[in-house]
């Protein structure tokens, strides 16, 4: 797929399907779990799936010299975008726009999973998520999570441990 293509409308079917196919495939043993009340924000999620917000795993989309880069954050986390730009040697860094995200990821943002890409993007992993051994990741939709180890999820998405945080 080509970073500058939008994705074709069949990739955009069954999101949560993709992240359980992608789990499967990784040799996952958990389930993804669904909840009434949306997992849009940190707190929501917090609230639903009954883990404290440092748990909640939040899926960042930046574009990184226009490709897309995923950042793996702990909840109340904010990410330092100088850091992201000196890590990977880039000219500019920022956010993708929630279209963008859609277009060409095919998540909603509220919803974006660390896993089920058309084409894995490379992924860098909040340290701060590797203090517990379980975390809380959207899989695919506002309403589904699943809960994994930071470690094994770091393996399965061949992604790097950083220092994300911008420090308050």
């Amino acid at each position: 797929m080509n970073e500058g293509t939008p994705l074709s409308k069949g990739t955009h079917l069954d999101p949560v399907e993709r992240v359980r196919a992608f789990l499967a495939d990784a040799g996952y043993q958990g389930r993804i779990h669904f909840s009434e009340e949306t997992i849009r924000t940190v707190e929501d999620a917090s609230r639903s799936v009954g883990a404290p917000p440092e748990e909640i795993l939040k899926t960042l989309v930046l574009l990184v010299d226009d490709k897309p880069v995923i950042a793996l954050m702990s909840g109340p986390n904010r990410i330092d975008l100088k850091k992201v730009k000196v890590l990977l040697k880039a000219r500019k860094v920022s956010m993708a726009k929630a279209e963008w995200v859609l277009d060409h990821l095919g998540f909603e943002v509220g919803g974006v999973p660390p896993v089920g890409f058309p084409t894995m993007p490379c992924a860098l992993v909040d340290e701060d998520l590797f203090r517990f051994e379980t975390v809380w990741a959207a899989a695919g939709t506002d309403h589904s999570f699943f809960p994994v180890d930071p470690r094994q999820l770091t393996g399965y998405i061949g992604g790097v441990k950083a220092d994300l945080k911008k420090e308050s």
